[in-house]
């Protein structure tokens, strides 16, 4: 796999996993009182976390986009 996510884009990438995973530990919250989307942010974050750690989008790759 060649790395096709550049520097700013992984960065932006691990913040908004970090907030995702961590807004559904946030108690009051009432945007994600449903179930359903806690467990969509928890796995949309987890998406984000791991393609930031590995440098690769592999929706990028569909699109034809490289660094």
């Amino acid at each position: 796999m060649h790395p096709n996510i550049g520097p700013a884009d992984r960065l932006f990438r691990a913040i908004l996993a970090l907030v995702l995973i961590a807004i559904v530990f946030v108690p009051g919250l009432l945007l994600f009182g449903s179930l359903a989307l806690q467990a969509n942010a928890i796995v949309t974050g987890l998406v984000l976390l791991m393609t930031a750690l590995v440098r690769f989008c592999p929706v990028y790759r569909l699109l034809g986009l490289y660094v």
